[in-house]
């Protein structure tokens, strides 16, 4: 079911987000509202490639996927990827068409670093140092939006890469390759993240009041607490998985089955805030230091890559040192999480639009 994990792992989201700025330009509010569509479509999207992964009958749709070579998960797995070319060149010619962008010669370039050390020509060649140069210009509060930043992701990756894996295995009680419970556990898996897409879609409809209303830090503080807390009811619906006695001899009670999905759907609501506020918060801080909005995403891209390298090469020998299973990984994400939830509501500041208050003399 390797297919499963091809489709429902979310792309890298963050050079969309540069496109995004460099289209709005310096209107904070189109850039809220942007981000609040971006998740909402990015949902839809992610509905559509959830209920195509739980499908399993894809075969037979696309019979000349299967052969002798190619048994049915073969097959589905190639049907996969023939609907992710179709989707990738009607999607990318419809977004070459629509988007005007202006050239970037034609703009003012200058920022503090380059007027500093780079002329002409070699800006372009130097954008590595002048990525890491922009660091000595960065006020406290920029650099509290990259820790949160780091906290939330190594929260997310785990997840991001053991969630099917973690229901067919710890769930459902199978292992790859070994009968068909682990098989079915992925598929609903991926049905969970479908309902996990719905909810996303309906928090980024809702983002633009609720950031209004009681800041974007302190909602993006809340959603990483809320992560933390679907996190550790994970580790507990794995505990009792294991305690129960169908490991190994017939799939989970109904009640296990619900419960993981609840959980799933419910991190959807963090997802969108995760897929949007970040980046919103960063580009509010950066215009006064004059900062081009691209150089200053790639600085906030290097907090989420940096924490995917550390989990993907470090989550596999932490699992194992605890025995295996996708546990102890979720244990650190929900850690960190909480510790990225507290430090943004208390570090980051209020920026809710309420209305001043009358004082009267």
């Amino acid at each position: 079911m390797v297919y499963l994990l091809i489709i429902r792992f979310p792309p890298h989201i963050f050079d969309c987000y540069c496109c995004r700025f460099a289209i709005l330009g310096k209107d904070h509010r189109r850039t809220r509202v942007a981000n609040a569509y971006f998740s909402l479509f990015m949902a839809v999207g992610n509905v559509l490639g959830f209920a195509t992964g739980s499908y399993s009958g894809w075969y037979k749709i696309l019979p000349f996927t299967m052969t002798d070579a190619c048994d049915v998960d073969c097959a589905n797995l190639k049907s996969a990827f023939f609907l992710d070319i179709i989707f990738i060149a009607i999607t990318t010619y419809l977004s070459v068409l629509a988007a005007k962008e202006v050239p970037l010669g034609s703009r003012d370039r200058s920022t503090p670093f380059l007027e500093e050390g780079l002329e002409g020509g070699q800006a372009e060649e130097a954008f590595l140092w002048e990525l890491f140069g922009t660091f000595r210009y960065f006020s406290a509060p920029i650099w509290i939006v990259l820790s949160v930043t780091a906290l939330n992701w190594i929260g997310w990756f785990p997840f991001l890469l053991f969630d099917t894996d973690w229901m067919g295995r710890e769930i459902y009680g199978g292992q790859p390759n070994e009968g068909d419970n682990y098989n079915s556990g992925v598929r609903m898996g991926a049905f969970g993240l479908m309902l996990n897409s719905v909810v996303l879609g309906i928090t980024s409809v809702l983002m633009e009041k609720l950031c209004s209303k009681w800041g974007a830090g302190f909602i993006w503080g809340v959603s990483n607490i809320l992560m933390a807390l679907c996190f550790l009811a994970m580790l507990v619906l794995s505990y009792v998985a294991n305690h129960l006695d169908y490991i190994g001899h017939g799939l989970p009670p109904i009640g296990i089955v619900i419960g993981a999905l609840v959980i799933f759907s419910f991190l959807g609501i963090p997802l969108a805030i995760t897929y949007s506020v970040p980046y919103a918060l960063i580009s509010s801080r950066i215009e006064s230091l004059g900062l081009g909005q691209g150089l200053s995403m790639g600085v906030l891209n290097l907090a989420i890559v940096i924490p995917q390298v550390v989990v993907s090469l470090g989550s596999g020998p932490w699992d194992q040192l605890f025995g295996g299973g996708n546990s102890p990984a979720f244990a650190v994400a929900g850690v960190a999480a909480l510790t990225g939830g507290l430090v943004a509501i208390l570090a980051i500041p209020r920026s809710s639009s309420q209305k001043p208050r009358l004082v009267l003399p």
